[in-house]
């Protein structure tokens, strides 16, 4: 028997609930993961609270990431053991996900877990930390460099935001980070933040083109904020699109694109591929300030999951959830 959050279905309703589970109740797959460690995303959260269309089917385990050891293998990558981790491949939404003591899925979705990375900081930066080097290495594929100027990060506070101020700071770029939450100053300055934006001045309608100040952009926000930031971009600037924290309308002009140059390059890392997948998580492995990622994460039992979730949309949560299973790898 193990423990997981199971969501179910009666009617229209969708319930989610510290469940006790049989092994056999696992779905299909030819690895299974004694997990040690998940977390909680912006997208668990819309699972978890149901305040968004995530889960396919019911029932469903949430948890778009989880870390642990394999138990069972019958795929040739992995043996009884290996550290792993998962983040991604419909996870959570269609297929058994990470806020659970075990797993079992296809081994093909699975990575290594790097060397010198534990679980807990794999968890740490879970998919939002991922996500947040996709955008880095996307910058830097376009050519973005510090000598080009500042950089922009909205949604600071949130998992994505922290992490890519974090990582950007650290390669020696000077970063603003957008807040709604002027009390998170000090909290963003620490993680690297050179200058705090209210995100008022980005959440409403704009001019289609607005003074030029930044290099490069990533962005977890979407809607008038997204439209704003690629508004104000430079000559060539760079914006990363990956969330849709205000919404996913998208409303502007072609002015920034074609007398500026701007490239808006969209951020996919859910279905990204294995290779793609290990150079990100070894390059967190390397660079990331492990010192201030830990100053940035709380760590939480399996069965606070479900009261986190909703603290986590209402925008009461900063930096990082690690979810604690109970299990250990």
């Amino acid at each position: 028997m193990f423990q997981a959050i199971l969501i179910e279905k009666d009617g229209e309703r969708a319930t989610p609930r510290l469940a006790e589970l049989d092994k056999t109740a696992l779905p299909e797959g030819d690895v299974t993961v004694r997990i040690s460690h998940s977390t909680l995303n912006y997208k668990d959260g819309l699972a978890i609270t149901g305040k968004g269309p995530i889960i396919r089917s019911f029932p469903m385990v949430p948890g778009v990431d989880f870390a642990g050891v394999v138990e069972e293998s019958s795929n040739a990558r992995f043996k009884a053991g290996d550290a792993v981790l998962l983040n991604g491949f419909g996870v959570g939404e269609s297929h058994w996900g990470g806020l659970s003591q075990y797993a079992r899925v296809t081994g093909d979705w699975l990575i290594p877990l790097p060397e010198g990375l534990s679980p807990a900081r794999a968890m740490a930066l879970g998919t939002a930390g991922y996500t947040a080097m996709l955008c880095v290495m996307a910058l830097e594929r376009q050519g973005v460099t510090p000598d080009k100027g500042e950089v922009i990060v909205t949604g600071a506070g949130g998992g994505v935001g922290g992490v890519a101020v974090l990582l950007l700071s650290r390669l020696g770029f000077d970063v603003a980070a957008s807040t709604g939450r002027v009390e998170e100053a000090e909290y963003l300055k620490g993680l690297g933040a050179k200058t705090i934006i209210d995100r008022k001045t980005l959440s409403e309608p704009g001019r289609p083109l607005q003074s030029a100040r930044w290099a490069g952009a990533v962005d977890s926000v979407g809607s008038h904020t997204l439209a704003n930031v690629c508004a104000s971009m430079k000559d060539d600037g760079v914006v990363t699109a990956c969330g849709l924290a205000q919404g996913l309308d998208f409303r502007t002009t072609v002015a920034p694109f074609i007398l500026r140059g701007v490239t808006l390059v969209g951020i996919n890392s859910v279905y990204r591929s294995i290779t793609d997948r290990m150079t990100a998580w070894e390059r967190l492995a390397r660079e990331i300030d492990f010192g201030k990622l830990d100053g940035m994460t709380r760590i939480i039992p399996l069965d606070q999951a479900i009261a986190a979730a909703g603290d986590l949309l209402a925008g009461k949560v900063r930096g990082r959830l690690v979810v604690e299973t109970g299990v250990r790898s």
